[in-house]
């Protein structure tokens, strides 16, 4: 290989190569007005604040009568988990016969800040799974969490287990004192009270440079480098823009819910010690007792395995499925493998799981003309209470 390098010849004719990459990647580049995400076709039902819930439209017939709410992180946006359509978690699922609503936390501004973690778990949370039980007759529904929705997914479940039938946590939090991940070390020693009453809510940008640093290297250099193999084949440099518009994507992070997050959980673990409080209510582990999916990565390099594997020995249910996937934290949605592996698993389990009501109907929401496009306006009841605005801390 040294001497092919030093061959002028062949020297010039890499270079020629490359440049011509270059061009049609340029070509290619200006060409994309703009990537389109979330093929699936899907429906809002139900808004409040900035929170809204979708209803992925369903298929002639359900496998599992019992609805599935996705509960997604508040760092990144939930399209993820519907990326492009050849590389669609949720419409393997709904393959699969499932019937799924999904939430969209929004983008919070400063109007957000006092945004409280109780806000998200016992309002927003609560409302759409009142929601979802209200509109499908179901006394209780399947809950899916994912990563930091997985946290909010578990403590919603150890609070209000009668409302769930089923709970599936993917690549979710729970002991966050593992030293296997450079995030949960880093956190330990943040400043949280300083960041967010000088921020007032955390920049989607911090996060987002947060993140990158975890492994700077393959995240900001060697996707790069490897981009230039396939610069001029427009599906690859599709597929890559479509994959930054989401990493660049990054919701800011109300204040108050941020600082309890990180400190309660982060700093001083108290989920797994069962000192968690979200009002005045204390989150006790042992509540849950539906049975439990709890699937990780095994390269995941945000939430190790070691965060998620405990919560199969903290739950009180007799029924709980410990999933190991073989991949990456973003892998587990989006890679080939995903597609072929973790809906089938994912769909199999749940549909082992649920009752049979032979007939059931989706209700899709009202439709009529003077609508506002708003969901209220499409059928759906908009609730009464909303997130509450608290005072700003007192110092001192």
């Amino acid at each position: 290989m040294l001497r092919e390098f030093m061959d002028p010849k062949f020297f010039l004719e890499e270079l020629e190569e490359i440049n011509r990459k270059l061009v049609k990647g340029a070509e290619i580049l200006t060409s994309i007005p703009d990537v389109d995400v979330e093929p699936t076709p899907k429906e809002l039902v139900f808004e409040e604040d900035k929170m809204k819930l979708y209803h992925y439209l369903p298929g002639e017939r359900l496998s599992c009568p019992t609805p599935t709410l996705i509960c997604y992180a508040l760092v990144n946006r939930q399209y993820m988990m519907d990326l492009q359509s050849d590389r669609s978690l949720i419409r393997n699922l709904l393959g699969h016969g499932l019937d799924i609503y999904i939430i969209d936390w929004g983008y919070p501004d400063h109007g957000d800040r006092y945004v409280t973690l109780e806000d998200y778990i016992d309002v927003y949370l609560n409302d759409c799974v009142d929601f979802v039980r209200e509109r499908t007759d179901c006394e209780k529904i399947n809950l899916l969490g994912v990563c930091q929705g997985g946290t909010f997914a578990v403590i919603y479940t150890a609070l209000y287990p009668e409302k769930i039938r089923n709970l599936i946590t993917m690549v979710t939090p729970i002991d966050f004192h593992t030293t296997d991940g450079l995030l949960n070390v880093w956190s330990r020693h943040m400043n949280i009270d300083n960041m967010v009453d000088t921020m007032g809510i955390i920049p989607g940008e911090f996060m987002h440079v947060g993140f990158l640093m975890l492994k700077p290297f393959q995240l900001m250099v060697a996707k790069s480098v490897g981009l230039m193999d396939n610069l001029d084949d427009p599906a690859t440099v599709a597929n890559f823009v479509r994959m930054e518009k989401w990493i660049f994507d990054s919701p800011a992070q109300a204040g108050e819910a941020y600082r309890k997050f990180l400190k309660d959980l982060y700093q001083e673990n108290k989920l797994i010690k069962g000192e968690l409080m979200i009002g005045d209510r204390r989150v006790d582990l042992k509540r849950i007792t539906v049975p439990l999916l709890n699937i990780y990565a095994t390269e995941d390099h945000l939430v190790p395995p070691a965060s998620s594997i405990p919560l199969n020995d903290l739950v009180g249910s007799k029924d709980k499925t410990l999933y190991g996937f073989p991949g990456g934290h973003i892998g587990i949605y989006v890679s080939s493998r995903s597609q072929k592996e973790l809906a089938p698993k994912v769909s199999e389990w749940l549909i082992a799981r649920c009752p049979k009501r032979d007939g059931r109907q989706v209700r899709s929401p009202a439709r009529g003309g003077g609508g506002s496009g708003k969901a209220a306006a499409r059928g759906a009841r908009k609730p009464a209470g909303k997130a509450a605005k608290k005072p700003p801390r007192e110092k001192g």
